[in-house]
């Protein structure tokens, strides 16, 4: 039987399931990256940084409202899906209500982004403008990114470069070239997330016509694909290192380095609905990645 406080939970249960949270770590490891730049560089703001960490989970937050009723319009969420649960296309949630919350998600966003135009400068509003319009564009609009062979593109341009030189630019008010540089690391890593799902759901993406790298190349590129994603990232950390760009001890990312090797067995390994693991320790390993980048940082500030 059904209690008068399960009715009541049952709404932010919902949403809880739409926002999709396992994604969120993943949003603000580009954040933590930029930040432990910052602060080797001696400076960082606390309310910007908040501001910053924010606005990152708003846009992803955002992104999987968008992804998931433009998909349902789209035709692209069938029956057979093995992805975690769409609210749209459960008809847990009707389009209107999931269009809103993204609505409000993005409002929420672009006012904390009007506190950073205002407190450091407005050349933030553009990048922050390019940041939403692409989340909704990724699915939808008259040319959906992810339809179209652009998902990866998009993940490593907003949450690898915007993130990280973003935040080490919010914080510091110049831009380094470390910060472009790790830019790469991180991005790579989230948009091995991508790859994950995108191979995960290669044949039901090809009937519905969208066309993912890993529906036009196959399964076999995007294996190669992820594999790239994952092991660049800490080829990259000893060549920036060498050059000067950062310290040694971003070699602490390679602590991480044996849970990134059992996770490209794994996409040789599992496939369907076995695949969300991988998914969701993905975006784990981006989280870990970034917050050994940072601890150093953080311990000089002792």
């Amino acid at each position: 039987m059904t209690t008068s406080k399960d009715t009541a939970l049952r709404p932010v249960k919902i949403w809880w399931l739409a926002i999709r949270p396992r994604t969120l770590p993943a949003a603000i490891s580009g954040v933590l990256v930029g930040t432990a730049l910052a602060i080797q560089d001696h400076a960082f703001r606390l309310p910007q940084f908040l501001a910053a960490l924010f606005i990152a989970l708003l846009l992803q937050i955002g992104s999987n409202l968008a992804n998931d009723v433009f998909d349902f319009e789209r035709g692209a969420d069938a029956g057979t899906r093995q992805g975690p649960l769409r609210v749209t296309q459960s008809g847990l949630l009707p389009p209107k209500q999931v269009k809103i919350g993204m609505g409000i998600t993005f409002a929420l966003a672009a006012l904390l982004g009007l506190f950073l135009a205002i407190t450091v400068s407005w050349w933030v509003v553009p990048v922050g403008v390019a940041a939403i319009l692409a989340a909704v564009a990724y699915t939808g609009g008259p040319f959906p990114l992810g339809y179209h062979g652009l998902g990866e593109i998009f993940v490593l341009l907003f949450f690898g470069f915007a993130s990280v030189v973003g935040t080490d630019y919010v914080l510091t008010s110049h831009i380094t070239a470390a910060a472009w540089g790790m830019s790469l690391p991180i991005g790579l890593i989230i948009v091995g997330i991508l790859v994950v799902n995108n191979y995960r759901d290669l044949a039901d993406d090809r009937l519905s016509g969208k066309h993912t790298l890993s529906a036009l190349f196959g399964a076999r590129f995007s294996r190669v694909e992820y594999v790239v994603c994952i092991l660049l990232p800490y080829l990259l950390i000893p060549i920036y290192a060498t050059a000067g760009m950062i310290s040694w001890w971003a070699l602490l990312t390679w602590v991480s380095l044996p849970s990134a090797i059992q996770m490209i067995r794994m996409i040789y390994t599992q496939s369907g609905t076995r695949l969300n693991l991988l998914l969701a320790n993905t975006g784990k390993l981006a989280l870990i990645f970034s917050l050994l980048f940072l601890l150093p940082a953080l311990l000089q500030l002792f």
